[in-house]
């Protein structure tokens, strides 16, 4: 299915977005995919275009628009090259923080609920990397309009910081799905399952035989069987919260 470009009104300016919207049926139920650190790309609608296939509504907001217009650099130089990444998170990265996204989230959820093509009621979240913990945060900053939420090779679910995803999860009443690399670090992905639990959220938290950046086809890290495993797990969540 096509990808149709679209611009949403933020409190902090217009945030460009792709959308991907399920040849039949239609009103289809909604996912807002939260991308990687890399920033919007090729491999990104790829997997805006697999979802929608299955069935969803995919809405990928741009959440480097405050840093202005780019190109997404090359993961591969992204990940080897520190200079670049340094540069890269100065400019347009670091702009995507927990306060922005989730104010801009209200937006998302706002623009979704005009749209005839998306069904009434609660929506998805499904993140990347950076996104992951955003897409889990969402959940969080809007427990009535979220139905579940998912999460692929996420950096910092858990850390002293007090914006972290940890923090937030006793107001997540979605269902929530968490997966990660076998090189993310371990007494996170710990400490996060364990809000969760303590929360009473109905959870899954995995670490997957993959290097963190497994799902997009562009990285370094991309392992084709393990991303297949990621689709399964999202048909399967989404199937049982939003269908």
């Amino acid at each position: 299915m096509a990808r149709t470009l679209v611009d949403i009104a933020t409190d902090d300016g217009v945030c460009p977005s792709s959308m991907f919207i399920p040849s039949t049926p239609v009103p289809a139920p909604a996912v807002i995919m939260y991308m990687d650190g890399v920033g919007i790309r090729p491999a990104l609608f790829e997997m805006g275009e697999r979802l929608a296939h299955e069935g969803y509504f995919v809405l990928l907001p741009d959440l480097f628009y405050r840093g202005g217009p780019y190109t997404a650099p090359s993961p591969v130089t992204l990940f080897s090259d520190m200079e670049v990444r340094a540069k890269w998170f100065g400019s347009h990265a670091s702009t995507a923080t927990q306060a922005n996204t989730m104010r801009d989230t209200a937006a998302f959820l706002t623009f979704l609920a005009g749209r005839s093509e998306v069904r009434v009621g609660k929506v998805g979240t499904t993140g990347y990397c950076m996104g992951g913990g955003l897409a889990l945060a969402a959940a969080a900053f809007y427990p009535d309009r979220i139905a579940a939420a998912a999460s692929f090779h996420a950096g910092r679910l858990a850390t002293d910081d007090p914006t972290s995803p940890h923090l937030v999860v006793p107001k997540i009443t979605a269902r929530v799905y968490v997966a990660a690399a076998n090189n993310d670090p371990a007494d996170q992905t710990e400490r996060f399952a364990r809000a969760l639990a303590d929360a009473g959220v109905a959870h899954e938290v995995l670490t997957y035989p993959a290097k963190h950046g497994w799902v997009p086809s562009d990285t370094p890290m991309h392992d084709p069987e393990q991303t297949e495993r990621h689709w399964k797990a999202l048909r399967d969540l989404f199937s049982a919260t939003l269908a």
